[in-house]
């Protein structure tokens, strides 16, 4: 645990603690920030974002369920696509021997068919992006908790993300705890899953 609280580097914290520095001291009043906090004190480690969510198995599973519900649905629209093509192409071959009235009727039902076709396609795009949007934000609250946790008992004050093109550019490899994030939660998402079908088929005793 000695690299957890290894002390950040000087660029990392100028870039937290800038703001508070940067602000003017009301006058007649002088404050310094090395009086508050002491930089050379502060416990912090980092992980890298992407790594922790791709490798947990609560993202990995739900991320299957969704793309097979894509694929399921996929399979659905092609078909229908298939059918109303296939109308159409009948309703072209025979419109000769239609009336009018026939005719007009037909083109309004194909007309019909194809907006309904297109509002299945929008449907079934918004719940898949709807069921996307609901595993993230699932998956941040999920690690935030396990992050709290975490921090907690390895007396770490600040976890910071890492994303390439975010908001650090250089932190010591020592202060990178991905690896063990990793292990921790799916240990934890493990343990609940295992834990879960044993509560929830109990039945309750009866009293004699």
């Amino acid at each position: 645990m000695k690299n957890l609280t290894t002390i950040i580097s000087a660029l990392a914290v100028f870039g937290l603690l800038s703001g508070a520095c940067n602000s003017p001291a009301p006058e007649g009043e002088v404050t310094n920030i090395a009086d508050e906090v002491n930089i050379a004190d502060l416990k912090v480690a980092y992980i890298v974002t992407d790594s922790v969510i791709n490798n947990f198995e609560y993202f990995k599973e739900k991320s299957a369920e969704i793309a097979e519900k894509g694929k399921k649905y996929e399979g659905e629209l092609t078909n229908r696509a298939r059918g109303f093509e296939q109308e159409v192409q009948n309703f072209q071959n025979s419109a000769s021997t239609m009336t009018m009235n026939q005719a007009r009727a037909k083109e309004e039902e194909l007309v019909t068919k194809e907006r309904n076709l297109v509002a299945y396609r929008e449907n079934i795009m918004q719940e898949l992006s709807a069921d996307e949007t609901k595993l993230y934000n699932d998956v941040y609250d999920m690690i935030q908790e396990y992050l709290n946790d975490y921090a907690a008992e390895n007396d770490l004050e600040m976890i910071l993300s890492y994303t390439r093109g975010g908001g650090v550019w250089y932190a010591n490899k020592t202060l990178d705890i991905t690896d063990s994030v990793v292990k921790g939660i799916n240990d934890d998402y493990k343990n609940k899953e295992e834990s879960a079908p044993a509560s929830e088929n109990e039945e309750p005793s009866e009293e004699e």
